[in-house]
């Protein structure tokens, strides 16, 4: 059984035992977290699409914990005029495993 669910405005395919990336979420490491968004279900040869959310359905996942990606660096300049920025972010996430889908 398939789910396509909707967090952090990005979409991703789940199954039970995936472990994902998604952004940070607002939840402690080893915590529950329930995603609603969910934007389509396969399960065997049924298909079930919402329109735009499917009615009832959601994806249960064990929080595993918070980090951040690797940094992007930003670097600015100006050519013959001696200007150079340079500045670097790193992203936050929360990687989750999905334990079940609910259709």
């Amino acid at each position: 059984m398939f789910a396509i669910i909707e967090t952090g405005g990005k979409q991703y395919k789940v199954k039970a035992g995936d472990v994902i990336t998604v952004e940070k979420l607002n939840a402690e490491a080893g915590a529950s977290f329930t995603f609603d968004r969910v934007l389509g279900v396969l399960d065997g040869e049924k298909v079930t699409i919402g329109a735009p959310l499917v009615a009832g359905a959601t994806v249960t996942a064990e929080v595993m914990g918070d980090g951040k990606a690797k940094k992007v660096v930003i670097y600015k300049y100006k050519a013959k005029k001696g200007f150079h920025k340079k500045k670097g972010h790193r992203q936050p996430f929360t990687r989750v495993k999905i334990e079940a889908v609910n259709a």
